[in-house]
C-alpha cells in the first residue's frame, strides 16, 4: 500500500531502471530469488512510510512489459537521457509531488525506514534543496575503495564533499584518535522545482574528476542534507554482488517460511 506522509504534502518515488548495463547486462530484470531486482527495488520503496505514489521511469518495453506485470506503475521515458537523475526528472514532470525520491534500481534490500530518513530534512523548508544518507564504514578497510563513494558533512549535517578516496584524510600516523569515515549511500531526494533545474546546471571540474554527479550541486552552490543511518545498502554491480544478493534473498525466504510454519 502506498505511505502516509504530512497531510497535503505528496513525495513521489522514482525508480529508473535500464537494460543496458557493461558490468552486468540486463540487471534490472535478473532473478534474486523469485522475484527480479527491480521489483524488489519497487516493493522496498512502496513500503516507504513517507512516499505517497511509486513509478518505475524506463525507455526499454520489456522492462514496461515485466514491471507492469507485476502491478507496478510504469512510464516510457527518453532514451537519450545520460543519467538516472535526467530519468527520474522527465518522469516527475508528469507528478504533482513537492518532493522526489530517486531509488536506485540495483539496491534490493533498500531499507524502507532508510528512505523515510532521507525525506524527512526535506519536510521542512530549510536551506537544502536535497537531502541523501550516509553510513559509517563498519569495516574502516571499505574507506580505501574508489568504489565506495565517502562524505564529509559540515555541523549542521550539511555536505562538504564527496570523493571516491577516503577523507578525511588523517594526517598524522601516530594520532590514535579513531578517525570515523562515512559511506555515501546513492539515495536522493529532491526539492521537485530544484530537480527540474539540475539537468541543466553547469558541470564543474570536481564532477568532472571524480564523476559523481552530486557534486554538481555543491560546486553551483545548493546545500545536501546527509542523514546519518545505520542501515547499508548493497548495490548488485558485478556478478559477485548478484551471487551475495541471492544469498540474502535465500536467507530472507528460509526465514519467512519459518515464522509461516510456527
Amino acid at each position: 500500500m502506498p505511505g502516509q506522509s504530512l497531510p497535503g504534502q505528496k513525495i513521489l518515488a522514482v525508480i529508473p531502471a535500464r537494460l543496458q548495463s557493461t558490468r552486468l547486462p540486463r540487471k534490472p530484470l535478473l532473478k534474486i530469488g523469485a522475484k527480479t531486482m527491480l521489483e524488489r527495488v519497487w516493493e522496498r520503496a512502496r513500503a516507504a512510510t513517507l512516499v505517497t505514489e511509486t513509478v518505475i521511469a524506463t525507455d526499454s518495453p520489456e522492462i514496461f512489459d515485466v514491471a507492469q506485470a507485476f502491478g507496478a506503475q510504469v512510464l516510457m521515458t527518453s532514451a537519450s537521457h545520460s543519467s538516472g537523475t535526467d530519468r527520474v526528472a522527465e518522469a516527475a514532470e508528469l507528478f504533482a509531488a513537492s518532493l522526489v525520491v530517486n531509488v536506485q534500481g540495483d539496491e534490493p534490500f533498500i531499507e524502507p525506514s532508510a528512505i523515510d530518513q532521507a525525506i524527512t530534512p526535506l519536510l521542512s523548508r530549510g536551506d537544502a534543496v536535497m537531502s541523501t544518507l550516509m553510513t559509517r564504514f563498519r569495516d574502516p578497510g571499505g574507506a580505501a575503495e574508489p568504489s565506495a563513494v565517502k562524505v564529509v558533512a559540515d555541523l549542521s549535517g550539511h555536505a562538504l564533499y564527496f570523493s571516491r578516496l577516503p577523507i578525511p584524510f588523517r594526517r598524522d600516523i601516530g594520532d590514535t584518535t579513531p578517525t570515523v569515515w562515512y559511506k555515501h549511500l546513492g539515495l536522493y531526494v529532491y526539492d521537485r522545482d530544484f530537480l527540474q533545474k539540475f539537468p541543466h546546471l553547469p558541470r564543474g571540474p570536481l564532477e568532472a574528476a571524480e564523476k559523481l554527479e552530486q557534486l554538481r550541486v555543491l560546486e553551483n552552490g545548493y546545500k545536501i542534507r546527509v542523514v546519518e543511518t545505520e542501515h547499508d545498502s548493497i548495490g548488485v554491480d558485478t556478478d559477485e554482488d548478484l551471487a551475495r544478493a541471492r544469498e540474502i534473498a535465500l536467507r530472507l525466504e528460509e526465514k519467512t517460511q519459518e515464522h509461516a510454519n510456527v
